[in-house]
């Protein structure tokens, strides 16, 4: 198949094939294309009969270690400002437009020097699909969210959102001064809640569960052909929401006026650069303190990240990070 349809597996994105017993570098995108959503579920979600070419809407590293003990999870601002190869400079989101996934991954690539092993593909659809077959997921909004572009009306405390809930608070950039970058927050702490609630809910340990969730999940994704998916999750049995660790690439300028007068945003070269190393060299982001790690060895019990030293702004584990 090619990249047109959900449920698609093809090798069509250009991603090079992690070694055996090597990092996994896997891009997310979550592309704002329509498929398999009726009239009604458009108008519900506020999406819009958009006809022409899709940009990616979200996109975010993931890198799991190899013993599949740790995973770090980078957002990648949908407007970043960097070089798309054959096109020159742009937002990073006009990637998918030009050039599809191959391109979107050329171009994560350049800008960070990170190998991408595997690609995955979220729509509209596949978003509510996966949220709806998890039960829902809870947020805890320190204040009201209203967006009529996202349809998302919320007031502050917590909630319990399906599908289509969180779809409209995922999308919602336009209830915040800084935009985008609290968007990202807000799907960080979305995932960390959903993937805390799968882990305490022992679904990756339990073959039957995660069986029925993937059954529900893949036919809405769009996947490399080499991403053995439910082998992933299989080797991922023994994780926690503590070894999980979300964090926003640095900005150095979030106001930035490109030369084609769109507002954009510009990493922090410097500091992206050393993230970008610690991720190609398997290092982790947040590392535990030593007395910690000390305290918990004794009593059997895993230590919680603590920073040590450098470490990106607003890094925390998906412990942190969740709605309980």
């Amino acid at each position: 198949c090619d990249w047109s349809s959900d449920g698609c597996s093809s090798d069509l994105a250009g991603t090079t094939a992690a070694a055996p017993g090597a990092p996994l570098n896997i891009l997310v995108a979550g592309v704002d294309r329509r498929n398999g959503l009726t009239g009604r579920q458009i108008a519900a979600l506020h999406v819009g009969r958009v006809e022409g070419t899709a940009n990616s809407d979200t996109l975010m590293l993931v890198h799991v270690s190899p013993a599949h003990s740790r995973v770090t999870v980078i957002s990648l601002p949908r407007d970043s400002w960097v070089n798309i190869p054959g096109f020159g400079m742009n937002k990073i989101n006009a990637a998918y437009g030009l050039g599809g996934p191959q391109l979107m991954v050329k171009t994560v690539e350049q800008a960070t020097g990170v190998t991408i092993n595997d690609y995955v593909e979220v729509n509209f659809l596949a978003f509510v699909t996966v949220i709806d077959a998890l039960g829902g997921v809870n947020v805890c909004l320190p204040e009201p969210l209203s967006d009529p572009s996202s349809g998302v009306h919320l007031t502050a405390g917590f909630h319990h959102l399906n599908g289509i809930q969180a779809l409209e608070y995922a999308r919602d950039r336009h209830s915040f001064p800084l935009e985008d970058l609290t968007r990202i927050q807000d799907q960080q702490t979305l995932l960390s809640t959903a993937l805390t609630k799968v882990i305490s809910s022992g679904t990756l340990s339990n073959p039957l569960k995660v069986a029925q969730l993937l059954r529900t999940m893949l036919p809405a994704l769009r996947v490399d052909k080499g991403l053995n998916i439910a082998g992933l999750a299989d080797e991922m049995r023994g994780i926690s929401s503590r070894d999980v660790v979300f964090v926003t690439v640095p900005i150095g300028d979030m106001n930035y006026q490109a030369p084609n007068g769109e507002d954009a945003i510009l990493w922090n070269a410097s500091q992206a650069d050393r993230l970008f190393g610690e991720i190609s060299n398997d290092q982790p982001v947040l590392r535990p303190a030593p007395a910690a790690k000390a305290a918990a060895k004794g009593h059997g019990k895993k230590a919680e990240p603590k920073p040590a030293g450098w470490q990106p702004s607003g890094a925390r584990t998906a412990a942190q990070a969740a709605c309980h």
